[in-house]
Protein backbone atom coordinates (compact mmCIF):
# COMPACT_ATOMS: atom_id res chain seq x y z
CA UNK A 1 0.00 0.00 0.00
CA UNK A 2 3.12 2.65 0.66
CA UNK A 3 4.54 1.57 -2.46
CA UNK A 4 1.05 2.56 -4.62
CA UNK A 5 0.88 5.68 -1.87
CA UNK A 6 4.27 7.00 -2.97
CA UNK A 7 3.81 6.20 -6.50
CA UNK A 8 0.87 7.71 -6.85
CA UNK A 9 1.37 10.87 -4.73
CA UNK A 10 3.86 11.57 -6.66
CA UNK A 11 2.29 10.88 -10.18
CA UNK A 12 -0.24 13.36 -9.06
CA UNK A 13 2.07 15.97 -8.19
CA UNK A 14 4.16 15.36 -11.48
CA UNK A 15 1.33 15.85 -13.27
CA UNK A 16 -0.25 18.57 -11.93
CA UNK A 17 2.88 21.35 -11.55
CA UNK A 18 4.11 23.33 -13.84
CA UNK A 19 7.33 25.56 -13.76
CA UNK A 20 9.83 23.26 -12.85
CA UNK A 21 10.87 21.33 -9.67
CA UNK A 22 11.09 24.77 -7.61
CA UNK A 23 7.37 25.06 -7.94
CA UNK A 24 6.63 22.06 -7.31
CA UNK A 25 7.75 22.57 -3.96
CA UNK A 26 5.05 23.69 -1.88
CA UNK A 27 2.75 20.82 -3.61
CA UNK A 28 5.39 18.69 -2.39
CA UNK A 29 5.15 19.80 0.90
CA UNK A 30 1.56 19.87 1.25
CA UNK A 31 1.59 16.31 0.34
CA UNK A 32 4.95 14.96 2.00
CA UNK A 33 4.29 16.86 5.34
CA UNK A 34 0.66 17.48 5.96
CA UNK A 35 -1.15 14.99 4.10
CA UNK A 36 1.01 11.51 4.72
CA UNK A 37 3.10 12.34 7.47
CA UNK A 38 5.85 11.11 5.77
CA UNK A 39 7.98 14.21 7.29
CA UNK A 40 8.13 17.30 9.69
CA UNK A 41 8.55 20.43 8.70
CA UNK A 42 12.69 20.43 9.68
CA UNK A 43 13.17 17.33 7.56
CA UNK A 44 11.36 18.18 4.55
CA UNK A 45 13.44 21.54 4.89
CA UNK A 46 16.91 19.56 5.01
CA UNK A 47 15.80 17.41 2.17
CA UNK A 48 15.15 20.40 0.41
CA UNK A 49 18.70 21.55 0.71
CA UNK A 50 20.23 18.50 0.04
CA UNK A 51 18.41 17.99 -2.95
CA UNK A 52 18.94 21.15 -3.88
CA UNK A 53 22.75 20.88 -4.05
CA UNK A 54 22.67 17.22 -5.73
CA UNK A 55 22.94 16.51 -9.40
CA UNK A 56 19.02 16.45 -11.38
CA UNK A 57 15.52 17.71 -11.03
CA UNK A 58 15.75 19.01 -7.42
CA UNK A 59 11.54 17.67 -7.37
CA UNK A 60 13.19 14.12 -8.15
CA UNK A 61 15.55 14.28 -5.84
CA UNK A 62 13.02 15.14 -3.28
CA UNK A 63 10.74 12.14 -4.24
CA UNK A 64 13.29 10.33 -4.11
CA UNK A 65 14.64 11.06 -1.33
CA UNK A 66 10.89 10.87 0.65
CA UNK A 67 10.94 7.02 -1.12
CA UNK A 68 14.28 5.96 0.57
CA UNK A 69 12.90 6.96 3.73
CA UNK A 70 9.54 5.37 3.66
CA UNK A 71 10.40 2.22 1.68
CA UNK A 72 14.15 2.08 1.28
CA UNK A 73 15.47 1.38 -2.50
CA UNK A 74 12.29 0.25 -4.06
CA UNK A 75 10.44 3.21 -2.72
CA UNK A 76 12.83 5.88 -4.51
CA UNK A 77 12.40 3.90 -7.35
CA UNK A 78 8.64 3.59 -7.03
CA UNK A 79 8.53 7.32 -6.39
CA UNK A 80 11.10 8.70 -9.19
CA UNK A 81 8.90 6.66 -11.72
CA UNK A 82 5.86 8.48 -10.47
CA UNK A 83 7.78 12.06 -10.43
CA UNK A 84 8.81 11.38 -14.17
CA UNK A 85 6.38 9.24 -16.04
CA UNK A 86 3.73 12.36 -16.08
CA UNK A 87 6.41 14.43 -17.72
CA UNK A 88 7.49 11.48 -20.07
CA UNK A 89 3.46 11.05 -20.73
CA UNK A 90 3.01 15.07 -21.30
CA UNK A 91 6.13 15.65 -23.52
CA UNK A 92 5.19 12.67 -25.78
CA UNK A 93 1.72 14.14 -26.20
CA UNK A 94 2.67 17.68 -26.18
CA UNK A 95 5.80 17.12 -28.82
CA UNK A 96 3.14 14.85 -30.94
CA UNK A 97 1.28 18.58 -31.49
CA UNK A 98 3.02 21.48 -30.55
CA UNK A 99 4.81 22.89 -33.43
CA UNK A 100 1.11 22.33 -35.40
CA UNK A 101 -0.41 24.91 -33.03
CA UNK A 102 2.55 26.91 -31.65
CA UNK A 103 1.30 30.30 -33.65
CA UNK A 104 -1.95 29.97 -31.93
CA UNK A 105 -2.59 33.19 -30.21
CA UNK A 106 -4.34 31.71 -27.34
CA UNK A 107 -1.81 28.92 -26.69
CA UNK A 108 0.88 32.29 -26.59
CA UNK A 109 -0.57 34.07 -24.23
CA UNK A 110 -1.47 31.23 -21.52
CA UNK A 111 2.13 31.02 -21.63
CA UNK A 112 2.11 34.48 -20.51
CA UNK A 113 -0.59 34.05 -18.04
CA UNK A 114 1.30 30.74 -16.41
CA UNK A 115 4.85 32.60 -16.23
CA UNK A 116 3.33 34.62 -13.27
CA UNK A 117 2.05 32.20 -11.18
CA UNK A 118 5.46 30.04 -11.48
CA UNK A 119 7.31 32.70 -10.30
CA UNK A 120 4.70 33.09 -7.04
CA UNK A 121 5.67 29.25 -6.46
CA UNK A 122 8.90 29.49 -6.67
CA UNK A 123 9.04 33.09 -4.18
CA UNK A 124 6.27 31.02 -2.08
CA UNK A 125 8.90 27.89 -1.93
CA UNK A 126 11.82 30.35 -1.26
CA UNK A 127 9.79 32.12 2.15
CA UNK A 128 8.32 29.22 3.26
CA UNK A 129 12.11 27.43 3.41
CA UNK A 130 12.87 30.93 5.13
CA UNK A 131 10.21 30.25 7.49
CA UNK A 132 10.54 26.83 8.49
CA UNK A 133 14.57 27.03 8.94
CA UNK A 134 13.82 30.19 11.34
CA UNK A 135 15.02 32.77 9.98
CA UNK A 136 12.18 35.37 9.35
CA UNK A 137 10.66 34.39 13.19
CA UNK A 138 13.14 36.75 15.16
CA UNK A 139 16.11 39.29 14.69
CA UNK A 140 18.86 37.03 16.24
CA UNK A 141 22.85 36.33 15.60
CA UNK A 142 21.60 33.16 13.30
CA UNK A 143 19.01 35.24 11.12
CA UNK A 144 21.67 38.06 10.48
CA UNK A 145 24.23 35.37 9.89
CA UNK A 146 22.08 33.72 7.48
CA UNK A 147 21.04 37.31 5.71
CA UNK A 148 24.47 37.75 5.22
CA UNK A 149 25.14 34.44 3.62
CA UNK A 150 22.39 35.05 1.09
CA UNK A 151 23.13 38.64 0.38
CA UNK A 152 26.72 37.59 -0.83
CA UNK A 153 25.55 34.39 -2.55
CA UNK A 154 22.65 36.34 -4.47
CA UNK A 155 25.62 39.26 -4.85
CA UNK A 156 28.16 36.16 -6.10
CA UNK A 157 25.62 34.93 -8.61
CA UNK A 158 24.11 38.53 -9.39
CA UNK A 159 26.88 40.85 -9.55
CA UNK A 160 30.43 38.68 -9.60
CA UNK A 161 28.55 36.27 -12.43
CA UNK A 162 30.67 33.03 -10.25
CA UNK A 163 29.53 29.76 -10.94
CA UNK A 164 26.59 27.94 -8.30
CA UNK A 165 29.11 25.31 -7.42
CA UNK A 166 31.90 27.79 -6.23
CA UNK A 167 28.62 29.67 -4.48
CA UNK A 168 27.54 26.09 -2.79
CA UNK A 169 31.10 25.22 -1.68
CA UNK A 170 31.93 28.77 -0.13
CA UNK A 171 28.65 29.04 1.63
CA UNK A 172 29.42 25.58 3.24
CA UNK A 173 32.95 26.56 4.28
CA UNK A 174 31.21 29.50 5.70
CA UNK A 175 28.67 27.64 7.67
CA UNK A 176 31.62 25.49 8.91
CA UNK A 177 33.47 28.27 10.01
CA UNK A 178 30.32 30.34 11.65
CA UNK A 179 28.36 27.31 13.37
CA UNK A 180 31.03 24.63 13.15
Amino acid sequence: MLLLDLFFTFFVIGFVSFGGGYAMIPLIQEEAVHRHGWLDAQQFTDIIAVAGMSPGPIATNIAIFIGVQEAGFLGAVVAAAGMVLPSLLIILGVGMVFFRIYQNKWLQSSFYGLRSIITGLIIYAAIIFAVNNGLVSSLSWFTVSQLLIFIGSLAALLIFRKHPVYIIIVSGLVGIAVYG
